[in-house]
């Protein structure tokens, strides 16, 4: 067992890579005769436990520390500076695609039954794919979601944006003439991706003479975009356990969530077919 177990250094707490059945096969190579449940029961004893991966190890490789950290303090003073001019910051960013139909979503609710659902999710048996990308406004505790029925592209996520601004944005800053975005360094709005600085430009930028600063966290680190743990989780809790059976559906789970703390949520549903491959 000595080279089969790990542990955990601060609690004292020990697993092993190999079964109790095996285990209960080799005691019995060597004369112990016991059953599986016998061998759980006395790993619990030892202070062995079922344990899984947990991602604790950062990535080290083409990754600078400094400038990770600098890059924090630049989002940080940013934010602040906005905050003191009454300049609107928003944080950006696609969330995972939805298969539409009557399909398993992870989740638990109250029911008396199980809900029924489809034993296999198979894509060619929906009845299509909700796209959806995110605005969620700082300031105001507001998220503001498009579901699209096509691709994830730079031209939707600026269509979003553009959307949400339409909307919400120049009602709440009528005098605003900056915007600050924060988000992701990869995707739909990555830095590197010229469609999405180009319609920026031509959708923000040309149509409402906005000055249009976009700050992208480091690679690997989107769980600090506040988009993500503000508005996407509150999401998921909200139709955590139900089927996404139609766009209507997701549309109305979107729109009813809300948190203790504020937050209000609206959704637009984007019809226009998105072309890939710009």
């Amino acid at each position: 067992m000595e080279a089969e177990t790990a542990g955990d250094p601060m609690t004292g707490l020990k697993w092993t890579r190999r079964t109790t059945a095996k285990i209960a096969v080799e005691l019995k190579m060597i004369g112990i005769n016991v059953s599986q449940n016998t061998v759980a029961r006395l790993l619990k004893q030892l202070g062995f436990s079922l344990r899984v991966n947990q991602k604790k190890v950062a990535r080290t490789v083409n990754v600078s520390p400094l400038e990770r950290d600098a890059q924090f303090s630049h989002i940080a003073a940013l934010r602040e500076l906005c905050a003191a001019r009454n300049v609107p910051v928003i944080s950006v960013d696609s969330k995972k695609k939805e298969i539409i139909g009557n399909f398993k979503n992870a989740g638990k609710t109250w029911n008396r039954e199980p809900i029924a659902v489809n034993d296999h999710d198979f894509r060619s048996e929906s009845d299509g794919v909700a796209t959806p990308f995110s605005i969620y406004d700082l300031r105001y505790n507001t998220g503001f979601v498009c579901v699209g029925t096509s691709y994830d592209t730079p031209q939707f996520a600026v269509e979003s944006i553009a959307r949400w601004w339409s909307r919400q944005g120049k009602r709440r800053y009528p005098s605003a003439q900056e915007l600050v975005i924060l988000a992701d360094a990869g995707g739909s709005n990555g830095p590197r991706c010229r469609i999405w600085k180009y319609e920026l430009s031509k959708r923000l930028c040309n149509h409402y003479g906005l000055t249009v600063t976009v700050a992208h966290y480091p690679s690997g680190a989107s769980k600090w975009n506040p988009v993500e743990h503000r508005l996407h989780s509150e999401i998921s809790k909200n139709w955590a356990g139900q089927p996404l059976e139609s766009l209507g559906t997701i549309l109305n789970y979107i729109n009813t969530t809300t948190t203790t703390t504020g937050l209000k949520v609206q959704s637009s549903l984007v019809k226009k077919k998105i072309r890939k491959g710009r």
